[in-house]
């Protein structure tokens, strides 16, 4: 598991609200060409969303809360034939000034080089800082 972060000059409230909604995942995941809500916790948090990259990839993940931390984790939904999901988990802490972002993130064996390069775990979290700070309400 890689794991990297990010400074971003935006409130704990308003990095967690982003990252969490998986619609707004299509503003800022690179090569994202669709996520689908498939169930939402009770809190109204998405449980288990699918995704589909413009390089053809495609997979569910599964997603747990731990609200009070402000992390949220996620792994593979196992479905028969898919393969090149990912698992990793986002913390969240307040500093001054804005927002630490600690992301993780490992690949499923089967990634082919190229989605592996697209998931970098430093070039996905760069541009979540990049859309807080740029595009964000």
């Amino acid at each position: 598991m890689r794991i990297v972060s990010a400074h971003v000059k935006r409130p704990v409230e308003a990095c967690w609200r982003v990252f969490t909604d998986f619609e707004a995942t299509l503003r800022w995941v690179p090569g994202l060409k669709s996520a689908q809500l498939v169930t939402f916790d009770l809190e109204g948090l998405p449980e288990e969303v699918r995704y589909e990259f413009v390089a053809g990839l495609r997979y569910s993940l599964a997603y747990m809360y731990d609200t009070e931390n402000n992390v949220v984790r996620w792994e593979p939904v196992d479905e028969e034939g898919k393969r090149g999901g990912v698992r990793g988990f986002a913390r969240f802490e307040p500093t001054g000034g804005g927002t630490h972002v600690t992301y993780a993130l490992e690949h499923d064996v089967g990634r082919k080089a190229a989605e592996r390069a697209l998931d970098d775990p430093q070039f996905v979290v760069d541009a979540f800082a990049r859309f807080m700070h740029d595009d964000a309400a």
